[in-house]
Formats: C-alpha cells, structure tokens, sequence
C-alpha cells in the first residue's frame, strides 16, 4: 500500500484540515504525534475525519504491521488467477489506490531562524522517507528554507512534492498559498500602492502573536515590531483573506482586534484553496502511479521467474 508523508507548517493547518477532510477516498490518515499536533487533530474531527495517533518513530512500525495482514497476502495470490485477478484489479481501478496518509505538524517557532527550519525539515524527510513513496512539504519558500532541496535529496529513493503554483513555482510563503500563487500575491502588493499591508489567513489572525523577532529572520515579530513608528507609519491595511476555510466568528473577531490593535483599516481579498488542494492530489496521483509501476514490474519478474521453474 503507498503511503504519502506530509511534512506541514502549523500556519498550513488549516489548508491542510480543509483538503484532507475533503479527500472520500482518505481511509487510512496517521498524525505524528507531538506538541503541535492536537489543535490540528481536533479541527480534523470537527470534519468528521478521524486519523491515528503514534510517536514518529513508530509509524514505521506500525505501517509495516498493516501492510502485511493476511488478507493482502490471500489478494496477492488471488491476483495471479486470471479471471478472479482481472476482477480485482478493474475493482481497485475503479475505487482508485488505497493510499495511507501520514501527517507531521512542525511547530510555528521554527520560522526564528531559517537555517535551524531548514535542519528541522531535512531531518524529517530523511526519518519519513524510509517508509514513504513520496513526501509533500507543507511549505512555503519560507526565505528560501527548501532551496535546493530538491538536488539534496535527489539519492533519497522517496521523491518530494512541493506547493508550487501555476508557474510551477514553489510559493514564496502561507499568505501566496492562500492567495493563490506569487504573481497574484506581487499584484496584490502592488496594488497597495505604496501603503504597507500586513496579511491575514484565519492561522495567521490567531497566531501572530506568538511570533518573535529572531536576528536572522525579519519577517518574524512581536507586538513591538508594528507599535515601532517606523513600521507604524508603513502599515496601514490589515487584509483579510477570504476563502473556504476562513468562514467563523473567531475569524471575523480576531481581524477586528488587530486592525484596532494597529490601527489599521481592513481590506477584504478573495483568496483561493487551489494551490493547496492540487499540490496534495498530485502527489497522491504520483505516489499512487509510482506503487503502480513498482507493483508491475515486480509481477513481471514474479512471471518470468515462474517460467524459469
């Protein structure tokens, strides 16, 4: 069975929740267990999605435990008897791959510094990969934390999918994800017109306050950065992203709260989920694809072998 690991930034959560509880075909979702993970499984079961709790380190344990029941061995063998295989194989065409989804939630205060992001990130991908076919980070270009990549890991044997947008580029961070890709997040500065506009997603208006100043990340802040008459002066718009997910009271309250904070006016974009929804249904399109091809040869070689003896 193919499993498809998802490495997310807690700001994503929310996209997240949203495209895995709209996922029918979602029966088997794993969440790493830890500190951040909580909020996160709790919003899944407000959309009646249910997943498994296990520490990191004993998901592979536990993977190799369900993907090796009886009855997968009794379907292996069933497979190779023509009539009953071809049945079975135009039933799993038709249902689509089974794919096991396991979700690692990172913690929002790694964005302090990049390069300590960046050892957090590779660090993972080269613990989930040894059980994962593909794994999707849940990121934006965070000041070029997944640079390179790509060219890293190329060994790894586990390829990695990325947020990219319709340029096929990966997405400078939460806000263009939410907005739909960097030329339409560029647009929308533009369009500004000189005036600073800070950005809010539903994470972002109940999360900003937990961020921090850190010496090599200036995007991080805390109340003193926009209450310092610099940055006072610059800002002067908060702007409120609207999309599927941004719907609620909590929402609503919290935008009104920091432009009052800040003095800020609001101004309302449309936002999109699109970015987020086709990142993740590709990767499980290539993971599956890729099971697929893996599964074929290995039954050629199971037939050739069979005509040797």
């Amino acid at each position: 069975m193919p499993v498809l690991s998802i490495i997310a930034c807690e700001m994503l959560e929310d996209e997240l929740v949203y495209i895995l509880s709209q996922d029918e075909s979602l029966t088997k979702l794993l969440v790493a267990e830890n500190r951040q993970c909580f909020r996160f499984v709790r919003k899944l079961k407000s959309k009646n999605c249910y997943p498994r709790l296990f520490p990191l380190d004993r998901i592979s344990f536990f993977l190799k435990e369900i993907n090796t029941p009886m009855s997968v061995k009794i379907q292996n063998i069933l497979l190779r008897v023509p009539f009953v295989g071809k049945v079975l194989k135009n039933m799993k065409n038709k249902n689509g791959e089974i794919i096991t989804v396991v979700v690692n939630i990172q913690r929002l205060d790694l964005h302090i510094d990049c390069e300590i992001l960046r050892s957090e990130i590779c660090r993972n991908i080269r613990e989930m990969a040894n059980y994962s076919d593909g794994i999707l980070l849940f990121y934006g270009n965070c000041g070029h934390s997944l640079r390179s990549l790509e060219t890293d890991f190329k060994n790894l044997g586990c390829s990695l999918y990325f947020l990219k947008d319709g340029n096929e580029d990966i997405v400078d961070d939460c806000i263009s994800v939410a907005l739909g890709g960097n030329d339409i997040y560029a647009e929308v500065m533009q369009s500004g017109n000189g005036i600073g506009m800070f950005y809010l997603t539903p994470m972002w208006a109940s999360s900003w306050g937990k961020m921090r100043t850190g010496a090599s990340d200036t995007a991080s802040f805390d109340k003193s950065f926009l209450r310092n008459p610099l940055y006072k002066k610059m800002y002067k718009k908060v702007v409120k992203i609207s999309n599927e997910i941004s719907n609620g009271e909590e929402f609503d309250t919290n935008i009104i709260n920091f432009s009052q904070t800040f003095d800020m006016s609001i101004v309302e974009i449309k936002g999109s989920m699109e970015i987020a929804r086709k990142a993740y249904l590709d990767a499980k399109n290539l993971v599956s694809k890729k099971q697929y091809q893996t599964q074929k040869q290995l039954d050629k070689c199971t037939e050739c072998n069979a005509i040797r003896t």
